[in-house]
């Protein structure tokens, strides 16, 4: 597999597994639900979209940019 070209808004390279902690407020859409900054996501899943990563957040499946994400 080739070595993967998912970064963070600081330019830290992602893996599957990874922790990240949100820089900015967001707006679910459809959820009606406002994931505040600072939240910790862990365990997130790369998708085909460098500029996307899917994860679990209060049993909600939810695909995140990465622009808003920082590694921990």
């Amino acid at each position: 597999m080739a070595e993967s070209n998912v970064k963070d808004s600081n330019g830290n390279i992602l893996n599957d597994g990874d922790s990240v902690t949100l820089i900015k407020s967001l707006k679910v859409k459809g959820g009606g639900v406002t994931l505040k900054q600072g939240t910790l996501v862990k365990k997130i899943r790369l998708t085909d979209d460098e500029e996307e990563v899917d994860c679990k957040i209060d049993g909600m499946s939810i695909v995140l940019k990465t622009a808003f994400l920082k590694k921990r």
